[in-house]
């Protein structure tokens, strides 16, 4: 359970709380949370292997690709991504290139949460491919096409001083792999073509590569149409979600992608990357772009822009077969399969 206990990246945290919670909830396994110790490394290499022992255990499910190579009991590792087969160096230390390489040698499965991570793998890893599944995300409250009785969605813009164009909301685009400058040039294109009028929505933290994507859009003549209202409480993003036009997406690495799949299920679209974990988990409600392409991203914005209220059903529909219970029938089917 180290996400829950650890700093780790927050999709990573996002998707071991709902799967967690979910199983717990479900009751066909019995869940054990095993917190962490402040030394994680001897923790999880001589205090795990010792309590699959005391507690009786069939094994241990790791929700991240780090587990303990010796010891009894089975093993389902996570792998995330495989951010460095992209050109992308956030989360591609040698720790990660280790298990991501090793792990897979030593599990009994291997859990990816998309195709696209899948397929890295086994490329790199074709002798074990048969150890690899593919368990999607879940996405549930407060993400929905409809806010709670009583709530008025527009009172976020008022809140977080937005005007009323339509927006383009980049959720958490301020670390380097989330590439808003594409939907910054986008945004620019766009603007050189007279097109519609879109205000960019960044949420997040300040970070030096928000600064630095600030200063493009500066130099980009954007200033007056970008916002940083900062964090946001998830429920102002889902209302922010069912307010935005469009959602851009355009990572370069991206194992899963939360806010694809918060955006389906709110009605607004994502516009993606294609050949992506994104445009994998979006399908056919989301508009693809190459993100290189400052031309076809701004095409992307403007026709999701057009065509929101009729790719809304759409998306709603897309985001319906990803929930956590479905996410955690397939887990326990997993750890049936190893029992």
């Amino acid at each position: 359970m180290s996400p829950l206990h650890a700093p780790h990246p927050p999709g990573v945290v996002r998707a071991t709380r709902g799967l967690v919670e979910s199983l717990e909830r479900r009751g066909v396994l019995d869940v054990v949370r095993l917190a962490p110790q402040r030394d994680l490394r001897a923790w999880r290499h001589k205090r795990l292997p010792a309590l699959v022992s005391e507690l009786g255990l069939l094994g241990l499910h790791s929700p991240v690709s780090s587990f303990p190579l010796r010891g009894p009991g089975r093993r389902l590792q996570t792998i995330h991504e495989l951010p460095w087969r992209h050109g992308v160096t956030e989360n591609a230390d040698w720790k990660h290139r280790f298990w991501a390489a090793w792990g897979p040698a030593r599990a009994d499965l291997v859990l990816c949460p998309s195709e696209h991570v899948a397929r890295d793998l086994r490329q790199r890893w074709l002798p074990g491919a048969a150890r690899i599944r593919v368990v999607p995300w879940g996405v549930g409250a407060p993400f929905g096409d409809l806010p709670e009785p009583g709530a008025v969605d527009e009172m976020v813009l008022g809140k977080y001083r937005l005007g009323q164009d339509p927006i383009a909301l980049c959720i958490g685009a301020v670390r380097e792999k989330k590439n808003l400058a594409a939907a910054l040039r986008g945004l620019a294109e766009l603007r050189k073509r007279h097109g519609p009028r879109i205000q960019l929505v960044v949420t997040g933290p300040d970070t030096p590569q928000l600064r630095r994507d600030l200063g493009l859009a500066s130099q980009l003549g954007l200033s007056r149409f970008v916002s940083t209202p900062g964090e946001i409480p998830e429920g102002d993003l889902a209302a922010l979600l069912r307010l935005a036009s469009a959602v851009p997406v355009l990572s370069r690495s991206e194992g899963f992608a939360f806010p694809v799949l918060e955006a389906l299920a709110s009605g607004s679209v994502p516009v993606v990357p294609r050949d992506s974990a994104q445009s994998e988990l979006a399908g056919t409600a989301g508009v693809v772009v190459d993100a290189n392409d400052p031309a076809s991203v701004a095409d992307g914005l403007v026709r999701a822009v057009m065509e929101r209220e009729t790719l809304r059903f759409d998306c709603v529909e897309r985001a319906a077969h990803f929930t956590w219970d479905a996410c955690a029938a397939r887990v326990e089917a997993l750890w049936q399969e190893l029992a």
